[in-house]
């Protein structure tokens, strides 16, 4: 992500990345099929990038569910905890995330952990109980798994140059979240409000448009329906854990079954969380022209094959 003060910039790694791929599409056609094709494929491929710590995490719970010996010499759950050290180190030494963003994915995980700790002692969820590498009842590798939003969210603004038309004042959101936050503690105590969270993020983001590029294209979406897709790629993410028995839920230790749809509204809800964390970092930025209509930059139309492939003309402003 960006500083407070500009937009979001690429990370050295990432800028080698982008002028080659920008260098071979370049060359794809820019209209008709074959050029929407080009769009969806590269929406893909920035999405696939934006979540490799999250694939990463995810592929070694899988693999560890599906291989792990049942006598190693260290713990599953400690093995996924000393996995889970290497792919962040690997994230921030291969240049795919900076020492700022770092912090923020600390604190998604400060954040996680605290919930965890809670959770599991009121048997909200529960994690098997090997392993010396834990907190309690939550293994280490749990705050990682926070630590992954946090690291999707920051690496998604950059690599779709996300704007926003009319974003709510940032004292309002942080206010929201921490209420959203409270009642994931609260809720089993006194009347859960949810619902009534909900409401209020409808309010306070329902006018907000965000802006992003794919490549030749800037693209608009409601913010609420962003955070819905997320949450939505989360549950899934969620219904693999649990089948790899990462943690399970009271109704799950029988036997797995299917995270329940409910659970969205829960994931719709930590991506305010998720969202205020990150502006924390990176304030949300508005459109260039201030405008809020989608449209094909003219002016990329008419650069050579070389400059778009270089992010000159106008679009380097991860080049900044």
């Amino acid at each position: 992500m960006g500083t407070p003060s500009g937009p979001a910039t690429l990370t050295t790694a990432e800028r080698a990345i982008d002028a080659r791929f920008r260098a071979i599409l370049a060359r794809l056609p820019r209209r008709g099929p074959a050029g929407w094709l080009t769009e969806f494929a590269v929406f893909g491929l920035k999405q696939a990038w934006a979540c490799v710590f999250g694939g990463a995490m995810l592929a070694v719970i899988f693999a560890a569910h599906l291989w792990y010996p049942e006598v190693a010499l260290i713990a599953r759950n400690d093995f996924l905890t000393l996995a889970a050290v290497v792919i962040q180190i690997a994230m921030v030494a291969g240049r795919l995330e900076t020492l700022r963003e770092l912090r923020v994915v600390v604190l998604f995980h400060l954040v996680g952990t605290a919930m965890e700790l809670f959770k599991t002692h009121i048997g909200s969820w529960s994690y098997a109980p090997d392993g010396v590498l834990r907190l309690g009842a939550v293994p280490l590798f749990s705050g990682f798994m926070y630590a992954a939003v946090g690291s999707y969210m920051v690496r998604v603004n950059r690599l779709f140059d996300l704007r926003f038309v009319r974003y709510p004042r940032r004292w309002v959101t942080a206010v929201v979240a921490a209420a959203i936050y409270a009642n994931f503690f609260t809720n089993h105590y006194v009347r859960d409000v949810r619902w009534l969270l909900i409401a209020v993020v409808a309010l306070v983001f329902g006018r907000c448009v965000m802006q992003f590029r794919i490549f030749r294209f800037r693209w608009r979406m409601p913010l609420l329906l962003a955070f819905l897709l997320v949450a939505v790629f989360i549950w899934l993410a969620e219904n693999i854990a649990t089948w790899s028995h990462a943690w399970l839920y009271p109704s799950q230790v029988g036997g797995w079954h299917p995270v329940s749809a409910t659970k969205l509204a829960s994931w719709f809800l930590l991506m305010i969380i998720s969202v205020v964390l990150v502006t924390w970092i990176s304030p949300p930025q508005p459109p260039d022209d201030g405008s809020p209509a989608a449209a094909v930059d003219a002016d990329l139309a008419e650069l050579p094959p070389q400059d778009v492939a270089m992010g000159l003309g106008g679009h380097g402003r991860h080049e900044r």
